[in-house]
């Protein structure tokens, strides 16, 4: 192998002097400038979308404004304190909260049962798995409104198939107003929202089932294991970090819900949950700063609780 000498009578090229103080980028540094200019456009919708109205919450909820004063208040009016002891001392707002409170633990446990039920049913092969599967996404993908129109036909009094077979079938001496009753329209809107949203978890515990070695089922099957056994001891321990994860994503997503109870009752015969009374707050009074107000304790609350949860599970991991 030979190498060729520089031509005769050429001077080699002169290094660009480098400019004082300025470092050369290295791969991790230039590497690092891509990523950011990447996320720049995604992190200024995001700003603009969510952070600035969470901003203009917290502070209208410390002034006194409303819809007829909106436009005449700035950013840094005047500071109070008596839009959050308004709402902390109006009359019902601790039933409120127990009622949210009750229908987001309700509306999450029964998503999470009847998705596990759904899931464990189509596990295994049978003839039409994949059409009963599609048909499971159907009360999470129709759209609310239908869906409430529906279940509000079903259950009228008069005109409703449910009490027109609880007077065939069951018995019943007089029709059941399900959405007007104030013992029964906070256990059926619970029952709409589990029902509703069980394929959400449905989809999650479904995959994991389907990653589940079948040798572990089989062994515990040769070793005379009975399926409740089977489904204690091996399905269940698999399936406990994805139902953790479900039950947080859900209750934050129940805890906020406003669209499903105030189609179906408007709040009305004990459902008015917190999202309802800020919705009642900022029509029916016009007192933005109140609602705002009322928002933000809300933030607030649904923060401890997901805390705890999340102390409590992660405590359960580490162990």
């Amino acid at each position: 192998m030979t190498t060729t000498a520089p031509e005769a009578g050429r001077s080699p090229a002169p290094e660009r002097p480098r400019r004082p103080g300025r470092r050369p980028l290295t791969l991790r540094r230039r590497e690092s400038r891509a990523g950011l200019a990447l996320v720049t456009p995604t992190l200024l919708v995001v700003v603009a979308v969510i952070g600035i109205p969470i901003v203009w919450t917290v502070v209208l909820a410390f002034q006194r404004v409303r819809l007829a004063t909106l436009r005449k208040t700035g950013l840094f009016g005047e500071l109070t304190l008596d839009n959050i002891d308004r709402v902390l001392h109006t009359p019902g707002f601790a039933d409120t909260l127990w009622t949210t409170v009750l229908y987001s633990v309700g509306g999450t446990a029964g998503s999470i049962v009847v998705g596990l039920a759904a899931a464990l049913a189509v596990r295994g092969p049978f003839r039409g798995r994949t059409l009963v599967r599609a048909s499971m996404l159907l009360p999470y993908v129709a759209p609310v409104v239908a869906m409430t129109f529906v279940w509000q036909v079903m259950l009228d009094p008069q005109l409703g198939i449910v009490n027109d077979w609880g007077k065939r079938f069951l018995g019943w001496d007089q029709p059941v107003p399900f959405l007007s009753q104030e013992s029964t329209a906070l256990w059926t809107v619970i029952a709409f929202e589990a029902w509703r949203y069980f394929p959400f978890a449905f989809l999650f515990l479904l995959a994991r089932l389907q990653a589940v070695p079948g040798e572990l089922e089989e062994a515990a099957r040769v070793d005379g294991a009975t399926p409740t056994q089977r489904f204690r001891h091996i399905l269940l321990p698999q399936l406990m970090p994805v139902i953790a994860l479900i039950g947080v994503l859900r209750f934050i997503m129940t805890f906020n819900k406003f669209d499903d109870v105030y189609l179906l009752t408007g709040g009305a015969a004990g459902t008015e949950v917190v999202s309802v009374r800020v919705y009642q707050f900022l029509t029916a009074r016009t007192d933005i700063g109140a609602a705002a107000a009322q928002a933000v304790v809300l933030a607030v609350v649904l923060l401890v609780f997901v805390a705890i949860y999340l102390r409590f599970f992660g405590a359960r991991r580490e162990a």
